[in-house]
């Protein structure tokens, strides 16, 4: 069944009912993971700090070989600017240092959410630290920036954090409004021309059906967060690939403090598998686009990571390690005994 960009923007839930996605959706983990063993998969939005070990263990058990974290709105107002600073120090160092002890190569964007570029007087304080971090080993963009709300306050942050972003030479990674989205899109994508930003070094994330043709169209990279109820699930997503390609589209996760799935991306390309698409696609969508799109930073390196990470789980991050109380390395998942 061919669906057209009315069908797909009028009922974006419209996925062709067949007993084989009835199937699909009756599946467990143990009946796919066959279908995408030995692919590799890179998750360019994900929130690890709100993530457990064993989400790490099982993020690379299927694939997941580099990861970015934006920095986000963490689930309750931040009340100083020492507050910030820490959150950010976690992103370069704890939070990398960890995900690389999972086997995972760790990148993340910095940025003043939208939500919070609201407190002006702790937002003026924002961005005068936020050029101390941007430069550092790992930032391969500024973000999650763009609209909550849709305020003044919001679209006068965002536009400056554009301004850094320029002179940073680091691509932009846009937060879409959750409410009037397809509005809040069109806006973000026209201050970020109005700004002089090449397209190409945009990311615009959480699209739907609504926002998706507009944004491939003016040259944007098209992100999609896999997301229960929320944003996007991943039949929708495997029919937008059906209907766009894989031509700058790619696939996260977000996996934040809410109900959500570290490994949405894995899960996707095993849906795309079973109904027919190219391996080839399912790489550029899962894998390569977002690389390509981030690595305009100049900080990726694929060879860091494609092949896996040397781990030595003893190693210590300011003096601290992962292991606790004498614990051994990477224990074993599929044992019923947790010693």
């Amino acid at each position: 069944m061919c669906l057209t960009d009315k069908d797909l923007t009028q009922n974006p839930s419209h996925f062709e009912e067949t007993d084989e996605i009835v199937t699909h959706r009756d599946m467990s983990w143990d009946d796919y993971r066959e279908l995408i063993r030995g692919m590799r998969f890179f998750d360019p939005h994900i929130h690890m700090v709100s993530r457990t070990t064993d989400d790490y263990e099982a993020m690379r058990d299927a694939g997941i070989v580099g990861l970015i974290e934006p920095a986000f709105w963490v689930g309750q107002p931040r009340t100083g600017l020492s507050t910030f600073k820490d959150y950010y120090s976690s992103l370069v160092g704890w939070e990398r240092f960890r995900s690389s002890q999972f086997g995972i190569k760790h990148y993340c964007t910095i940025g003043l959410n939208s939500r919070e570029a609201n407190n002006e007087p702790l937002a003026e304080q924002v961005m005068e630290i936020l050029p101390l971090y941007l430069y550092k080993e790992g930032v391969v963009g500024v973000g999650e920036i763009g609209f909550d709300d849709q305020t003044a306050a919001e679209e006068k942050y965002y536009r400056l954090q554009l301004e850094l972003a320029k002179k940073a030479k680091l691509p932009v990674q846009i937060h879409t409004p959750h409410r009037d989205k397809k509005k809040g899109t069109e806006r973000s994508m026209a201050i970020a021309l109005e700004h002089g930003l090449d397209p190409s070094w945009v990311i615009v994330d959480h699209n739907n059906e609504e926002t998706v043709k507009s944004v491939l169209d003016q040259g944007f990279w098209a992100a999609f967060t896999i997301y229960p109820f929320t944003k996007m699930g991943n039949e929708r997503m495997v029919k937008v690939v059906e209907h766009y390609g894989p031509n700058q589209i790619m696939v996260n996760s977000a996996a934040d403090w809410g109900i959500s799935d570290p490994l949405a991306i894995p899960k996707t390309a095993a849906l795309m598998k079973m109904r027919g698409i190219a391996d080839e696609t399912i790489r550029l969508v899962t894998y390569q686009n977002a690389i390509d799109a981030f690595a305009k930073s100049g900080q990726i390196d694929v060879s860091d990571f494609e092949n896996g990470l040397n781990v030595d789980q003893s190693e210590k991050f300011n003096g601290n390690t992962i292991l606790r109380g004498g614990q051994q390395p990477r224990a074993a998942k599929d044992s019923l005994v947790i010693r």
